[in-house]
């Protein structure tokens, strides 16, 4: 069906000139939401240009296409469409993830009501909600991360002094007990031990020394860790790199770098099938995110995006919102402290760290300004954009 068909092309109900529909499709194009209207044959009948740019195409070629040309078949947002239709009511979805050929995956709400005066006709509303997720998300994981210094310097206070005393009445102990009794003290030793050495690897969070900032060149860090996996605990697995050659230098220190890359990687790869397992390095340079620098007016823009991709089942839906807290993991062995780690390493980097969840396709993006020197000034001291 034409444009002019559904939205009033400029003229009153007399056939003379007036503003009525210019001022809607005005309107429409001046939202910053998609627009669509979508045919009982679920085809494009109109677009506003918030739409065109989501899809990536004019509004005179999407017009009369197919959504299944955009959007995957086996989407839930089609699901909707025959509901609205069915029903006659109005549907909202929060959130729902659209996959297409042309765009990717993105995270939208959705609002998809029945056109009274066209049957079949279903107007669509869709605003993209990555960036706000990608925002809350970083604020979860950063406050995750001061839980768990608190924690940190709790336990080195509280728990270490307490224990060096234990283990020295079990040594004294020792010297006057039987046979069967030093086993016992030994015992008492090793779990102290194996107890400090626990609080010492907490106590990296507690520490607000600043960081070691130089240039550097994510994809020889990426390198280096391929090399790590692919040499032990990657052996089974096959890596695949999509790297952008073009992208400038990270700002960042090298060793800690290393230790969130090896560490999101190890993740990945015990994820990963053990039959046809892969793992997928991708770099980009993209726009779009900015964060405050704590105490001045300025914003750090993060365009470096480094990512990790498995192939294994995914994260369970009940610890997507809390997948970064201390002690949360999906391993029977797990300490849950590594992620918090990763956080916490990203956010004094001035960075976000976020993830995309599903069978088959996991993804962490890590995301980091570039070096330069006036980036350099402002968060040196290692308190993170925020």
């Amino acid at each position: 069906m034409a444009l002019s068909a559904l939205i009033d092309n400029g003229r009153d109900r007399n056939g003379g000139p007036g503003d009525r529909g210019y001022g809607l499709e005005h309107i429409l194009n001046a939202l910053s939401d998609v627009v669509l209207i979508i045919t009982p044959e679920d085809t494009i009948a109109y677009v506003n240009m918030a739409g065109e740019q989501f899809l990536s195409a004019s509004a005179d070629y999407l017009q009369g296409q197919s959504l299944k040309t955009f959007i995957s078949d086996d989407s839930p947002f089609f699901s909707l469409l025959s509901s609205v239709r069915e029903q006659g009511v109005s549907l909202s979805e929060s959130g729902i993830n659209l996959s297409s050929p042309r765009f990717g995956d993105k995270f939208v709400g959705l609002h998809l009501a029945p056109v009274a005066e066209w049957e079949g006709m279903i107007l669509v509303t869709l605003s993209e909600r990555s960036l706000a997720e990608k925002i809350d998300q970083h604020l979860t994981h950063r406050d995750a991360a001061r839980s768990l210094t608190s924690m940190a310097a709790v336990l080195a206070h509280e728990v270490k002094n307490p224990l060096s005393g234990i283990r020295g009445a079990a040594q004294l102990l020792e010297q006057d007990a039987g046979t069967d009794d030093k086993e016992l003290t030994r015992l008492i030793c090793v779990e102290a031990d194996r107890i400090c050495a626990l609080v010492d690897r907490m106590g990296f969070f507690s520490s607000d020394q600043p960081i070691s900032i130089k240039p550097l060149n994510v994809h020889e860090i990426l390198d280096h860790v391929r090399r790590i996996a692919q040499s032990g605990f990657g052996r089974h697995v096959t890596f695949r790199e999509n790297y952008d050659p073009s992208l400038p230098p990270v700002r960042g220190d090298r060793d800690m770098l290393i230790q969130v890359f090896l560490n999101l990687i190890k993740n990945a790869v015990e994820a990963a099938p053990k039959k046809n397992g892969e793992i997928i390095l991708s770099t980009a340079y993209q726009h779009g995110v900015r964060l405050a620098v704590p105490g001045s007016d300025s914003r750090v823009e993060l365009p470096l995006v480094v990512s990790v991709q498995d192939n294994g089942e995914g994260i369970p839906d009940d610890l997507h919102s809390c997948l970064f807290d201390p002690f949360v993991t999906t391993k029977s062995s797990g300490t849950g402290l590594g992620l918090p780690l990763v956080a916490k390493i990203i956010h004094d980097h001035g960075g976000i760290i976020d993830f995309e969840s599903r069978p088959r396709r996991t993804e962490f993006r890590v995301r980091l300004p570039f070096y330069s020197d006036s980036v350099l000034d402002k968060t040196e001291s290692g308190e993170a954009a925020q």
